[in-house]
């Protein structure tokens, strides 16, 4: 199941607005009620908040983002860092620079 503030960032995208953050758009609230979170204030100008039904509709498209956010965060942490790379490319060429990244890409694939 999809975060609630992934699927609302998808309905700013579908509907051509842009996210700033959390507190400048909107905020989501959890009581600790066990009821979850939810959509406590909105303040996108020219977009109407969206209905409960509307957010649902983004649970497809938010489990797809989400776990494309997941795999490129560990693609991120496997990837050597700039001046490996770097050295890697000075002393062996981009070939074999390519061979590394393209490892963890295929480690790592999107979908």
């Amino acid at each position: 199941m999809s975060k609630l503030n992934t699927k609302i960032k998808l309905y700013l995208e579908a509907n051509s607005k842009v996210y700033i953050n959390e507190k400048s758009n909107y905020l989501v609230r959890n009581d600790s009620d066990g009821n979850g979170d939810y959509l406590y204030s909105w303040n996108v100008n020219g977009l109407a908040q969206p209905t409960a039904e509307q957010i649902a509709s983004y649970e497809s498209a938010g489990n797809t983002a989400e776990t494309l956010a997941g795999v490129l965060n560990k693609r991120k942490k496997e990837y050597p860092s700039i001046t490996d790379q770097l050295d890697k490319i000075y002393h062996d060429g981009v070939d074999e620079w390519k061979k590394v990244i393209k490892k963890v890409k295929d480690d790592n694939p999107k979908g």
